[in-house]
């Protein structure tokens, strides 16, 4: 046999924004081989890809599956959508290095990881009292060891999260690191750049990184920038201070000398609206070396995160425990629900609530909710953050359409979802996400070949090529000789998003075969039981 795997008569994209062309590719083990006329060259395995489009894999820009790669190894949400690569670590969370009293997001923590790599079957219910109180890793190299047990479907690097070193090492209060606590978390992060994660990122937004001052972030940055690392964020605002908080990024990246990602880049908020322009200027003006600062979007117009962003950042601090002390407390409820009430930026009616253990109210907006629980709106919120323990999910409208579209034109703007991978069975099918987990690349497509954005050979650019460059994935995001064999084959007829806001567990369709490290993973539109991801190890 001359190849192991060979696609043929497909119509080829190779991931550098130039017209497909149409050609064959030869594979062995892991890479591409040969990509041309194969001659009556022979192959193991052939995929006729007639009618199709053929192109490099597509690299999720911004992903928190980190620990959900370890429990649901299919990744059923990203791979149908030709996800093969997904970065994970973002908005300042990660799941290593784990230190001190530092607790993961509360999605990832009531997850049971003693059945690490046993996806696709229904899960038992777990109370939370009887789950580990520590998952079954620590240091990078630990989850290294867990994500290869686990064996999951697609690729995945790791940033470290800014929020997960500070707290680990100086706890929730809101304050900044002391002089010995600064030099063990550079020693910390050090470790973790050692043993294979690609940068830093940070959730300015959530405490305790929303109370750090910026020179932390700018030291922490000069480590990543000495490991030629990268340095993202979740802005300390997308909003009312956008363009302060872009000011902000840019100087942390140009005073540390580091590579710049602003995540979910958007102006949130109808009275912001008119920012971006001036947001999009900022990013274009380029770093030292001419280059313009990269960014991450998603094509929705609706954000989605904890529900407990709406508090007062004072009565957010501390950890979990004592914001629901808080709530708890009648007369601190009453201070918070009174500065709820006066903030000139509530809209309560552009909220929806996502995951929560009131099952009749996901998928439902904050009003509606207001109206069955007899409620003004401000204290439904309070009532289903505090009987949730913090673990309420909320969808937030406020977007314009016209912008993410101006947004996802942009040539540094690579596509991420911004989402966890989620599966219609298992233990990740009882939440309630936002659509972006199972249709963002498949509606990016979907509009490319519609001619709503930018053509699709820039499309397939902004997925592959491009985060493969900003993230350092060598030999990733290309079709050419010698890379990686991460490929996506899809119907450009039937390729579409099935999910929505109401019901969001819905696969997306259209995708025909992915390719991981030259292992065919998904086959004529199912999943194989043959998964090919890696851990990408920075370098």
């Amino acid at each position: 046999m001359d190849f192991d795997l060979k696609i043929i008569n497909g119509w080829v994209f190779d991931g550098s924004g130039t017209e497909a062309v149409s050609c064959n590719i030869g594979i062995n083990g892991d890479s591409i081989a040969v990509i041309g006329d194969l001659g009556g060259a022979t192959a193991e395995r052939t995929i006729d890809a007639t009618g199709y489009i053929v192109c490099p894999g597509f690299i999720d820009a911004h992903s928190h599956s980190d620990t959900y790669l370890l429990i649901e190894p299919s990744a059923a949400s990203k791979i149908y959508q030709g996800v093969t690569t997904e970065i994970c670590g973002n908005c300042g969370a990660s799941a290593a290095p784990l230190n001190g009293d530092y607790k993961m997001p509360s999605d990832w923590l009531d997850k049971d990881y003693s059945r690490i790599g046993q996806a696709g079957m229904p899960a038992p219910h777990v109370e939370q009292a009887s789950l580990p109180a520590h998952p079954p890793w620590s240091t990078v190299a630990d989850y290294r060891e867990r994500f290869a047990e686990a064996q999951p479907a697609i690729n995945a690097a790791l940033l470290v999260g800014h929020n997960t070193l500070h707290a680990g090492i100086c706890g929730y209060e809101p304050r900044a690191a002391t002089t010995d606590e600064m030099k063990l978390m550079r020693k910390t992060l050090e470790q973790a750049l050692d043993e294979g994660a690609i940068g830093l990122s940070s959730g300015l937004v959530y405490p305790p990184g929303s109370a750090v001052p910026r020179e932390e972030i700018i030291e922490l940055a000069k480590t990543v920038a000495k490991y030629d690392g990268i340095y993202t964020t979740h802005m300390r605002s997308e909003s009312d201070r956008l363009l302060e908080a872009i000011d902000e990024a840019i100087d942390i990246a140009k005073r540390a000398g580091a590579r710049l990602q602003v995540s979910h880049l958007k102006a949130a908020g109808k009275q912001n609206w008119h920012k971006l322009e001036a947001a999009l200027e900022r990013l274009r003006s380029g770093d030292h070396e001419g280059r313009p600062y990269g960014a991450d979007r998603y094509p929705y117009t609706a954000g989605c995160t904890d529900l407990d962003i709406v508090l007062p950042d004072w009565a957010s601090h501390g950890g979990r425990g004592a914001v629901l002390a808080r709530l708890r407390d009648p007369e601190t409820r009453k201070k918070i629900r009174n500065e709820l009430t006066e903030s000139p930026s509530g809209r309560w009616v552009d909220i929806m609530i996502g995951s929560t253990q009131f099952e009749q109210f996901k998928g439902k907006y904050l009003p509606e909710v207001a109206k069955v629980l007899g409620m003004g709106e401000v204290e439904t919120l309070l009532h289903l953050i505090d009987k949730d323990d913090l673990k309420t999910g909320g969808i937030f409208f406020g977007m314009s359409e016209e912008n993410m579209w101006r947004v996802l034109a942009e040539p540094y703007v690579s596509l991420g979802t911004d989402a966890s991978l989620r599966a219609p069975w298992g233990p990740l099918s009882h939440d309630h996400p936002h659509p972006r987990a199972y249709g963002s690349h498949s509606k990016f497509l979907r509009a490319a070949l519609d001619g709503q954005t930018v053509p699709l050979s820039e499309a397939i650019r902004k997925m592959t090529a491009l985060p493969a460059e900003q993230f350092g994935l060598k030999n990733r995001g290309l079709l050419k000789k010698g890379c990686f064999a991460d490929i996506t084959i899809f119907d450009p007829n039937a390729i579409r998003e099935n999910t929505t806001y109401a019901n969001p567990h819905q696969l997306s369709g259209g995708m025909r075969h992915v390719v991981v490290n030259g292992i065919l993973s998904f086959e004529n539109g199912q999943h194989t039981p043959c998964h090919g991801g890696r851990f990408l190890a920075r370098n």
